[in-house]
């Protein structure tokens, strides 16, 4: 079964399905119809689910038809139940279908981070090269402007501040990824700050200071620009290559996948803005600040990888249902 054609077939009713379970006041032959529509999109979709489960396209089609039902039996959707499928089986799954893209982005990101720290620390013509001062003291020293960054600020107004700056780097993250380059630029240049201040940190000795500060926070919110990135790219290379799908459906359903992930990482990095507002300043000992991120980032990982693989799994297991039932 050629999902993509059969999916541009019938898209025409789907949306007119999705039009009808809108309208408030139906006349008595838009009723017919919308109840004959959500009969034949039910069978369609047991149909696409049996041959082809394509999570997002069987997640898209299922809200459509739990929208119709609503209308047909008089009740609308509950809202609480739409947000809890949402960070339990749509959010999930769209970051677990990019793990490829968003691993690819974090190994290359980290070489870069690797490679200009050993550079900086290691050979004295980087900083000319770099056009770095040969006096870095006020960067790196106890109590510089490193570690003053974290503490400047009353720690409400900071977890605000870059929650709103991670916010937003990702969404160029995701939303340019179209363009390509713009994505790759963007994801060079905050690797190449995160080198150069941790060459700087280790020539002056002080990588105790800089994984003391950065890593309470920072494992969860580079997480989040990897998978931003990752999926930012993948919506690019859908619009070079969209496979068997025609280039306008294509990005519409990356496009949504996007949003998806966009929508999500939301609370994501506003944890990561919490632990830099609150965790990373303290005066908590610095094995005690890196667990705390490191509770964080596993329990996120955990999240993704189990609710992830089973809102696929969900997919199979409704197509074998659909399969015993037909």
């Amino acid at each position: 079964m050629d999902v993509d054609a059969y999916s541009t077939r019938h898209r025409q009713a789907w949306a007119r399905l999705n039009y009808l379970a809108g309208r408030r006041k139906p006349t008595g032959a838009e009723a017919d119809e919308l109840v004959d529509l959500y009969r034949r999109t039910s069978q369609q979709l047991a149909r696409l689910q049996t041959h082809s489960p394509e999570p997002e396209l069987v997640a898209g089609l299922s809200a459509v038809l739990a929208r119709a039902r609503g209308r047909i039996v008089g009740s609308s959707p509950d809202t609480w139940t739409e947000i809890r499928r949402f960070f339990t089986h749509r959010f999930p799954a769209a970051v677990y279908g990019t793990f490829g893209w968003w691993l690819a982005v974090a190994v290359v990101f980290l070489t870069v981070v690797v490679g200009f720290a050993t550079w900086v620390s290691a050979d004295p013509s980087a900083r000319g090269s770099l056009g770095l001062p040969e006096d870095t003291g006020a960067l790196t020293a106890p109590g510089g402007a490193f570690e003053t960054y974290y503490t400047e600020h009353p720690n409400d107004a900071f977890a605000a501040l870059v929650w709103t700056n991670n916010a937003w780097v990702c969404a160029l993250a995701l939303f340019l990824g179209v363009l390509i380059l713009p994505v790759l630029y963007l994801l060079f240049m905050n690797a190449l700050n995160i080198g150069v201040t941790a060459g700087l940190m280790a020539d002056a000795g002080r990588l105790d200071s800089l994984f003391g500060f950065l890593l309470p926070h920072g494992m969860l919110e580079l997480t989040a620009i990897f998978i931003a990135g990752g999926a930012g790219l993948r919506l690019g290379w859908t619009l070079v290559d969209p496979g068997r799908a025609s280039r306008t459906e294509a990005m519409a359903r990356q496009g949504r996948l996007t949003a998806t992930i966009a929508l999500g990482l939301v609370p994501t990095l506003l944890v990561a803005g919490l632990l830099e507002g609150f965790v990373t300043p303290s005066a908590l000992p610095a094995p005690i600040r890196i667990a705390c991120g490191l509770l964080a980032e596993t329990l996120f990982l955990v999240y993704i990888f189990t609710a992830g693989r089973r809102a696929y799994s969900e997919s199979e297991t409704s197509a074998a249902r659909s399969t015993e039932c037909g």
